[in-house]
């Protein structure tokens, strides 16, 4: 992809539907009593992977329209003939892990060249100490599953919404309770999810200042900030019964704030734009981006707030400032909610005054890439200055970037940051790798050249 500098994004926008709503739609219709219809499903790699290994275990889905998908779950979930491909999907390898281990299925999972080098050990403890037989702590994963599981309660090491999701899956299935306690609060689409689906969902917190739990009636999960603050949370707790049921449903899947996320920042560092978009999920674990804009000092306002199937959504302008873009600092319990977005908001720290601090990201080091170094280096050849931690790295600004060759070896993320970064820089930036965005955005370059053109 070659990317030129533009002076604007302008217009309406309606980024792509939400990658984490689309995985899980797949895997909670495959599970239910009854059929489903999912509508604006996300149509990337990543969710047609999903779809793909439903299918060898007994999903049916159809297409009554170009935007729709009807699913109907076997009764039973059959055992796969061959291997379960999940292609670059650490979501798909990671919640269909504990789909598999509640049931009799003997399965192997398989991915990539990029996936096969993730760590999968952070799921497969807790689905060991369940009962279930996980071999493989780097794909390929080979399950034995078993329909005796054991609710455990389980200290996640880091905050991780695959982690709880797949052990909380498992947990449906399993005998008595199963609980996960988290040192942040991750994303938390399973239990909002699971929820409106007619699971009884626990959850709560444990504070430092009480020593005890807070529960539902206690507990506001959308201002989980406030919450923290007050009661100087230490631990977030969810929990599951075994036995649940999981009821059939109609989801119209929102608009995902990570897609979202490339356009915002792009908006923000463009003079004179002001981009509208349409239907976006404003789930209080994802939108970490949104407190970073606030303490840049960028205009960004949420307006038609709603609900679909447990989800926040809203529609939301975000245009560029008038004064100087401040300097901001990511690091704590704010790193969960952006931590996809950690590479384009460093794109947005070189258009910034003063210098970005990035901490207790280490999860970054095993994503698709390690992207804290390959961020640092991109940015570098673009003539930014930027220093790495263990855990993060500092980014001093404001700078003029150049266009560079850029090598965004296979990571969607890396490629879209990237290109954003492009669009401030002098000259053409090339990005190597940049197939990779269709995994979770297939229209990402139209929509950039659209909204770049429009006056």
């Amino acid at each position: 992809m070659t990317i030129q500098p533009v002076k604007a994004l302008r217009g309406i926008f309606r980024p792509p539907s939400d990658k984490s709503l689309t995985h899980r739609a797949y895997m909670f219709g495959a599970a239910a009593t009854g059929e489903s219809l999912v509508r604006m499903p996300l149509t990337g790699e990543d969710c047609e992977a999903t779809l793909r290994c439903l299918a060898q275990m007994g999903l049916r889905f159809e297409r009554p329209s170009s935007t729709e998908i009807k699913l109907i779950p076997a009764p039973e979930w059959t055992q796969p003939d061959g291997s379960l491909d999940c292609g670059n999907s650490g979501t798909t390898m990671r919640l269909m892990s504990g789909f598999v281990a509640s049931r009799h299925l003997n399965v192997t999972l398989i991915g990539d060249a990029s996936l096969s080098k993730r760590p999968m050990k952070r799921i497969a403890e807790p689905l060991r100490l369940m009962g279930a037989t996980v071999e493989g702590d780097t794909p390929p994963l080979r399950i034995k599953g078993s329909t005796r599981l054991k609710g455990i309660d389980f200290q996640s090491p880091v905050a991780s919404g695959q982690i709880k999701g797949c052990t909380l899956i498992a947990g449906l299935r399993a005998d008595g309770e199963t609980w996960v306690t988290e040192p942040s609060l991750s994303r938390d689409h399973t239990e909002r999810m699971l929820t409106a689906l007619g699971v009884e969902v626990r959850r709560g917190v444990v504070t430092e200042s009480l020593g005890i739990e807070s529960f539902d009636e206690d507990v506001n999960f959308n201002s989980t900030a406030d919450l923290e603050e007050e009661f100087n949370v230490v631990g977030w707790r969810a929990g599951v019964v075994g036995g649940s049921k999981i009821n059939p449903f109609e989801f119209t899947v929102p608009a995902d704030i990570s897609s979202a996320a490339f356009f915002m920042v792009a908006a923000a560092i463009l003079p004179t734009s002001r981009l509208e978009i349409k239907d976006l999920s404003v789930n209080p674990s994802r939108t970490g981006i949104l407190d970073i804009f606030l303490q840049a000092g960028i205009p960004c306002i949420p307006d038609e707030e709603r609900e679909e199937l447990g989800e926040p959504v809203a529609d939301m302008v975000v245009a560029a400032p008038f004064e100087k873009r401040r300097a901001f600092e990511i690091s704590g319990s704010l790193v969960p909610r952006l931590i996809d977005e950690i590479p384009v908001l460093a794109v947005l720290a070189t258009q910034c005054e003063g210098e970005t601090i990035i901490r207790d990201a280490r999860e970054l080091r095993v994503k698709e890439s390690d992207r804290i170094e390959l961020v640092a280096k991109g940015l570098r050849d673009m003539g930014a200055e930027v220093d790495t931690f263990e855990d993060g790295m500092a980014v001093k600004g404001p700078v003029k970037l150049k266009g560079a060759l850029i090598e965004a070896n296979h990571d969607h993320r890396l490629a879209m940051a990237f290109a954003v970064a492009g669009l401030v820089a002098e000259g053409d930036t090339v990005i190597e790798g940049a197939e990779s965005i269709a995994t979770s955005f297939p229209g990402f370059e139209g929509e950039l050249r659209r909204l770049s053109s429009i006056d």
